[in-house]
């Protein structure tokens, strides 16, 4: 059985803030990062909220990350905002993006964001769902390091590699999609191998590319993809957008984001905002309404952020139940 104790998401922000100052991240690096892991948390994204942030620290003090950077912008062409995180943490780099991005696309209708030299970005639907939030399309890649295996091989040469699509509605997100390439997020398996817990089959293989329970066997071989072949190719694809487009370092070349080898990743994200009164006619709100009327009308259907939606409510009320063993490490952090 498992302890927990219930926060709130200001205490949640406000012990992931302290611990990433108590390992020297400044307040302009460490309060996006703390912001999203109470947003996670809210979500019911254990796996990338607190649970992370013993590892950010652990890579401020090692080096993978430099909690002192400043994300370099510029704009390079018109509709196009570039980032150089500087090896410090994703989401400095990306607010500092989105500050150029967002105005952008509402001005000229589309614009993108390309960012490299970067980290971990956590859960990709928190960004795009901020685009969405201020009313515009959002599209999100992210790369991470090799973990899934082509189709026919056992090496890995892409990350799980989400994702994610978030539509505008009348108050946030009508549709939030955020996925992995892979079964299950990387981050999952690790949280099982943490607590000492079996996977269940079809979430990872083993060296030789064959089914295993067991999470540490699986850390050692390679995540299954989603659908196969077709979750390769999603990857793929992603690789594509995050790391070719953006410059950053593939897949096969970046260092992991769990243990303290291997200096930066360096990888990347890439973001397409896109203002839909640009390109529908006035006619985006109608169509959306209607999709989503189409889901909501069959009883027990569902659609993807609904969700996260509605933990997100529940949490702003009621807290959240946190790992009373990961607020250890994190209050140890502290000092």
């Amino acid at each position: 059985m498992i302890e927990t104790k219930t926060l709130s998401l200001s205490e949640i922000e406000d012990i992931s803030f302290r611990a990433l100052t108590a390992v020297g991240t400044c307040e302009s690096n460490a309060r996006p990062l703390a912001v999203a892991t109470a947003a996670t948390e809210a979500d019911g994204v254990a796996s990338h909220g607190l649970a992370y942030i013993p590892i950010y620290c652990e890579h401020v003090t090692c080096g993978k990350v430099d909690g002192q950077a400043t994300p370099v912008v510029s704009t390079p062409r018109p509709g196009v905002v570039t980032v150089d995180a500087a090896t410090g943490f994703a989401h400095a780099a990306i607010d500092a993006g989105f500050d150029a991005l967002i105005p952008m696309a509402k001005s000229q209708g589309i614009a993108a964001l390309a960012i490299h030299n970067s980290y971990n970005c956590g859960v990709l639907g928190y960004h795009t769902h901020r685009l969405a939030k201020a009313g515009l399309l959002g599209l999100g890649f992210t790369n991470a390091p090799a973990s899934i295996a082509p189709s026919g091989g056992a090496t890995p040469v892409v990350g799980t590699n989400p994702f994610s699509i978030a539509a505008p509605g009348a108050d946030g997100p009508a549709v939030l999609i955020d996925q992995s390439a892979s079964t299950i997020a990387k981050s999952e398996v690790m949280k099982h191998a943490r607590e000492g817990k079996p996977i269940p089959v079809g979430w990872a293989l083993d060296a030789d590319g064959n089914p295993t329970t067991d999470p540490n066997v699986g850390l050692k071989g390679s995540m299954a993809p989603s659908g196969g072949y077709k979750g390769v190719g999603v990857a793929l694809l992603t690789e594509i957008m995050a790391a070719a487009m953006t410059g950053a370092t593939l897949g096969i070349d970046a260092s992991p984001f769990s243990g303290t080898a291997g200096g930066p990743p360096k990888t990347g994200q890439f973001f397409m905002a896109i203002d839909p009164g640009a390109t529908s006619a006035g006619a985006f709100a109608q169509r959306m309404e209607a999709l989503v009327g189409a889901v909501k009308a069959q009883d027990g259907a569902h659609l993807p952020g609904d969700g996260r939606g509605a933990a997100r409510k529940r949490a702003a009320a009621e807290g959240v139940a946190v790992n009373v063993a990961t607020l250890e490490k994190i209050e140890a952090i502290i000092g």
